[in-house]
């Protein structure tokens, strides 16, 4: 009787550990906060983000804080597709707070990790790894965020990995990004978050 309740408790803490967050629900952008006069929508089940009248930046950021996660997305770009997947960060008018994900157009370091506002490039892919990105198509990345340490992957192959003291102190959203400059379109589906 005893092996069994430490069975069950054990697995009630992993799935405590491991439980899965609905980030977008395909329909409306419940769950999030614009930022700016970008235009951010859902249609056909796919969330849309598009460069708006003022060609500035836009972020479409969570209205929950997570910490230790892992988080999966598909992306497509289409027109100028530079854009970018922001963690532990918070946003004020659209001056934003925290680390980006890169998401760009090819040798533009897609899954290099940025700090905004303060330091800049904390990682950027190697040549091998930049050519993970695909063209014209949907493309699959993975962030895992564990104290000072994050790692990435795009469709399935490791992009960058570093430890960092001041990530690991921060906190905040999940926000996606729209660059400055107009003409850029971005689509977004699958979105999975698995809290640590």
């Amino acid at each position: 009787m005893k092996t069994c309740m430490t069975i069950v408790l054990m697995s009630t803490s992993i799935s405590l550990l491991s439980a899965q967050t609905q980030l977008f629900n395909g329909k409306d952008l419940n769950g999030w906060e614009a930022y700016g006069t970008e235009q951010w929508y859902v249609e056909d089940g796919l969330l849309i983000s598009e460069s708006g009248p003022d060609k500035a930046y836009g972020y479409l950021c969570t209205t929950e804080a997570y910490d230790d996660f892992v988080l999966a997305l598909s992306f497509l770009q289409e027109a100028n597709g530079n854009s970018g997947v922001f963690f532990r960060s918070t946003v004020e008018g659209t001056k934003v707070q925290g680390w980006q994900v890169e998401v760009a157009p090819p040798g533009l370091h897609t899954g290099g990790i940025y700090e905004s506002y303060g330091r800049g490039w904390l990682a950027k892919p190697g040549a091998a790894q930049e050519q993970a990105l695909l063209e014209g198509t949907w493309n699959e990345l993975k962030i895992k965020a564990k104290g000072p340490r994050i790692t990435t992957w795009l469709n399935g192959r490791k992009m960058v990995r570093i430890k960092d003291q001041k990530i690991g102190e921060g906190q905040g959203g999940i926000c996606l990004q729209i660059h400055d400059g107009g003409g850029i379109r971005v689509k977004w589906r699958d979105f999975s978050l698995k809290e640590r």
